[in-house]
């Protein structure tokens, strides 16, 4: 148990956490941070924003992470009453309540917010995923700095940024290199989803969200069918996030002609995407899951047209990629394609020509496996320490001041 984790639990009372999850991956990563949170403090209580994984580890949910998951400039207008009116409610309920510590967890519009309230009451406050600050407005890094006392970063060269900016900020690996092992079985993941261990297996994988599928299944379907065009005997699978995003995959994927079968699967994408060969991909976490499961994929990425005008014409991008693994590589490592290039033509004759290349595909891996050794950190543990250290050191640091106050 690391030191300031051992005067936490010989201090009287529970660790209290409050948390805001934001979609799936947010749950994702909470549920590993909780379960290393409660080996180093075994009494610990966390409430808030959560998803299935986190309530299995124990966590009070206030409202659901899935009520978080809207992306885009133009589309959290239509969502924006709602989320503000969450945020308010969660402001009161944190406040009531007085955990130790808050962590945002991804969400970074919702939460940095909340996180400067609460730091402004005397909370110690952490963002668990940097926003992307790096790549597209850059000057939020100083607004982050004012709303947290700690930014938790998932990859290597983001710490760097933050040293620049004076924001204090800890690489602590990616937990998913974690839970991933560094050489997936393709036939084991086939036998659990009760897929024929031979021939070749396409995954798509269209997003978590309904507003990513709405846009990405029809081009998917498309890139599918131009793929059994070429090999009538190749197979495709696709997981599906929820109820609901299953109804829209259908709905949109029975408007494109000649789409061969597609088999579906509720939940399950790690498997997915270990069982198959190649991947369609939203860009996202899953991309980052797709590389560390060492399968060669194609990324796309599609928002409203009003939030693809801001960004061209505000030109709030500075990156040249938008992908993570080319983003992780600093290069184009793998095919990715981005608004009115996220036809179906084009996403299949790309991954036909990154399958078909066995050499391109032994050097991918390759660079894979490096990038996975890299954020192969113990992610959840390495997350918790430095949480604990900043609560002590905030703690120290507030100490003089209220003894100072007579408090």
């Amino acid at each position: 148990m690391s030191a300031p984790g051992e005067r936490l639990a010989a201090a009287a009372g529970p660790l209290r956490v409050g948390i805001v999850a934001g979609e799936h991956s947010g749950d994702t990563l909470g549920a590993a941070l909780i379960a290393a949170l409660r080996e180093r403090v075994p009494h610990l209580e966390c409430f808030g924003v959560a998803g299935p994984k986190m309530i299995a580890q124990g966590c009070d949910a206030w409202a659901h992470s899935e009520e978080l998951g809207v992306m885009g400039l133009a589309e959290v207008l239509r969502h924006l009453p709602r989320l503000l009116r969450l945020r308010r409610e969660l402001w009161r309920r944190f406040s009531a309540a007085g955990p130790q510590v808050f962590v945002g967890i991804d969400a970074p519009e919702f939460n940095l917010p909340l996180a400067r309230r609460l730091k402004r009451a005397g909370l110690t406050t952490v963002q668990y995923v940097s926003p992307q600050v790096w790549a597209w407005r850059e000057g939020r890094a100083r607004t982050i700095g004012s709303a947290c006392d700690l930014v938790l970063c998932l990859l290597p060269f983001e710490t760097e940024f933050y040293e620049r900016h004076g924001v204090h900020a800890v690489f602590v690996g990616h937990p998913l290199a974690d839970e991933i092992p560094l050489s997936v079985d393709r036939e084991a993941a086939r036998d659990a989803l009760g897929l024929e261990r031979q021939g070749t297996v396409v995954a798509l994988l269209p997003g978590s969200r309904l507003d990513e599928v709405s846009r990405l299944a029809a081009p998917f379907a498309a890139a599918a069918a131009r793929i059994a065009a070429c090999h009538a005997d190749w197979r495709f699978i696709a997981p599906m996030a929820s109820a609901a995003v299953r109804e829209e995959f259908l709905r949109q994927v029975a408007q494109v002609p000649a789409t061969p079968a597609i088999q579906l699967f509720e939940g399950h994408a790690q498997q997915v995407l270990a069982a198959c060969d190649g991947a369609l991909v939203a860009s996202g976490t899953a991309t980052l899951e797709t590389l560390l499961t060492g399968r060669p994929m194609v990324v796309a990425y599609r928002v409203s047209a009003v939030t693809a005008f801001l960004v061209r014409t505000l030109r709030l991008v500075k990156v040249p990629y938008f992908s993570q693994p080319n983003l992780l590589a600093g290069r184009r490592l793998v095919p990715e394609f981005l608004q009115e290039q996220v036809l179906g033509t084009a996403l299949g004759e790309a991954l036909l020509k990154e399958l078909e290349d066995r050499n391109h595909v032994r050097e991918l891996l390759e660079e894979f496996a490096s990038v996975h050794r890299t954020l192969r950190r113990g992610g959840a543990g390495r997350a918790a320490d430095a949480i604990l250290e900043c609560i002590a050191r905030r703690g120290d640091s507030v100490a003089p001041a209220r003894r100072a106050a007579g408090a």
